[in-house]
């Protein structure tokens, strides 16, 4: 036996494990073990259903009873039990499948009285499949009048009491699985993300763009700066670490002549949890040979505003208690206006260094690392925009011209080399994209390097290593390439209104139990 596993810390064995459980699982237990008694599959499998809740309503909500007698439709269909009524020689049942609920009528008379004796003996959370014709209730409530029900799946636990539901919202998110079957809000988020995610490939492949993969396991974290996650490849005998980004990639691909490229990619960087951030995300990456980064302000503008309208049905959103328009032309808003507006202060005043230094000892926020001397000027000015800016951008802008010391892998301005052709997007007071002009000149990419290498000795654990594969890529030359990443996590907080980024995320990364 291994170290790892322990006599004394084997899980129980199954008779062990049922006496431990409370009444009601016992209970059930008891029942699937009478139910196989008599021959019944308690996991059965081979049924397939040939309508849904959604598409049943669709076609025959609106119908009367006198039409159903005089054309009688047949149904076979399949969910879990949401409800059940029992009257007697008659009952009713709510089955709930991937699109909705239907009614069951499940009578003696109709299914037979060994079936209507194992019926009443199924609880709410069991998944069934009936058989039966089209009706209207008494209450004009279109329902499966049932000839034939079978149990699928046999539910030994219990779902939350139907009036409270599951509110607890760790619970929720540690059991998503519980909170897609109650939570009818949630399960339609997700299925809004899956059409979202649809509708990204296809815009992006109408614009020529082609979809690729890049590694995940890689040997440098590069293509952004941030904490990456580490891990050991056995074989090779090597730290490896999960991306943080799959920039350098994509544009390793733009030098070998695709030129149009994206990706929907997960990326991971090692760092906390709050209500915009997880460590395991979503982007979307594209790169585009010949453009420029004010081409790409006109790209996400299209494509957000496309998928609002594909998914949503409209451009005017709701968010966080703000009503928010992502129709029409968004906002462009250089960052030294943006931070001198917040201030209250004329553009010039941002290169007095004192001044900057100033404004940022007094944040409420204190800036990463402790001496400010040792902090950029670019750095200092985008902490102040970062606290005193970024949260009123609740209209969609575009915010660029940003200072090249927090920008290695943009390129540089011609006019100001202090400063790259960059812009970020922000709606809702939060960031939804990056996107700038690339670096190609190969030089000065291997500098921007070394200055990260330095300001990573300097105790900055999240500066760009240096990558010299990567420096080789662009000796061997780069066209003129802009490329963009959109958070999307955050488009789909954005788009359905939720407030945290576990609410769009099916299972978020949490702290053990």
């Amino acid at each position: 036996m291994s170290e790892e596993i322990k006599n004394d810390s084997l899980p129980m064995e199954n008779t062990e494990y049922i006496e431990s459980q409370n009444a009601i699982i016992r209970n059930r237990i008891d029942k699937m073990n009478a139910f196989k008694d008599e021959g019944v599959e308690v996991y059965a499998t081979n049924y397939q259903p040939d309508a849904r809740a959604a598409q049943l309503k669709a076609e025959y909500g609106t119908a009367t009873q006198e039409t159903f007698d005089a054309n009688p439709v047949h149904v076979k269909v399949a969910g879990r039990i949401m409800a059940i009524r029992v009257f007697g020689k008659g009952s009713f049942a709510a089955i709930k499948d991937a699109t909705g609920t239907i009614q069951l009528f499940v009578g003696l008379n109709t299914v037979g009285e060994e079936a209507y004796t194992r019926y009443k003996k199924f609880d709410i959370g069991d998944i069934v499949a009936a058989e039966g014709t089209l009706m209207m209730s008494k209450t004009n409530e279109l329902t499966v009048r049932t000839t034939t029900i079978k149990l699928l799946t046999k539910s030994l636990r219990p779902l939350p009491e139907k009036f409270h539901g599951l509110t607890d919202t760790e619970q929720r998110y540690r059991q998503r699985y519980l909170d897609l079957i109650v939570n009818d809000d949630v399960r339609d988020t997700f299925y809004k993300r899956s059409m979202i995610t649809q509708k990204i490939r296809a815009y992006m492949t109408n614009q020529g763009f082609y979809e690729v993969e890049t590694p995940i396991l890689q040997a440098k974290a590069g293509g952004a700066t941030a904490r990456p996650f580490v891990t050991h490849h056995n074989a090779l005998d090597m730290d490896m670490y999960l991306r943080i980004a799959p920039e350098l990639y994509l544009k390793r691909l733009i030098v070998g002549g695709f030129e149009r490229v994206f990706e929907l990619n997960r990326s991971f960087r090692n760092e906390g949890l709050d209500r915009r951030h997880n460590p395991e995300f979503t982007m979307m990456e594209f790169y585009m040979a010949y453009g420029t980064y004010t081409i790409l302000m006109e790209y996400v503008e299209t494509m957000v505003q496309t998928i609002a309208m594909d998914v949503m049905g409209t451009t005017s959103l709701r968010w966080n208690g703000n009503d928010i328009e992502v129709g029409g032309k968004w906002r462009r808003l250089r960052v030294r206006e943006a931070v001198a507006s917040a201030l209250g202060v004329t553009e010039d005043k941002l290169s007095d260094r004192a001044f900057l230094e100033e404004i940022v000892s007094n944040l409420p926020e204190p800036i990463r690392g402790d001496d400010l001397a040792k902090k950029s000027d670019g750095h200092l000015l985008m902490e102040i925009f970062d606290q005193k800016v970024e949260e009123t951008l609740i209209q969609p802008t575009f915010v660029y011209e940003y200072p090249s010391s927090v920008s290695p892998l943009a390129r540089r301005n011609d006019a100001d080399p202090n400063y790259v052709d960059r812009f970020e997007v922000f709606v809702g007071g939060f960031e939804l994209g990056n996107a700038f002009n690339e670096l190609n000149d190969p030089l000065d990419q291997r500098q921007r390097f070394l200055d990260q290498i330095k300001k990573k000795l300097e105790g900055d654990d999240e500066a760009h290593p240096m990558d010299d594969d990567y420096v080789c890529a662009l000796e061997f030359g780069m066209p003129p390439t802009a490329g963009c990443g959109i958070g999307i996590d955050r488009l789909v907080m954005l788009l359905t209104d939720s407030d945290s980024i576990r609410d769009v995320i099916l299972f978020p990364t949490m702290r053990p139990e």
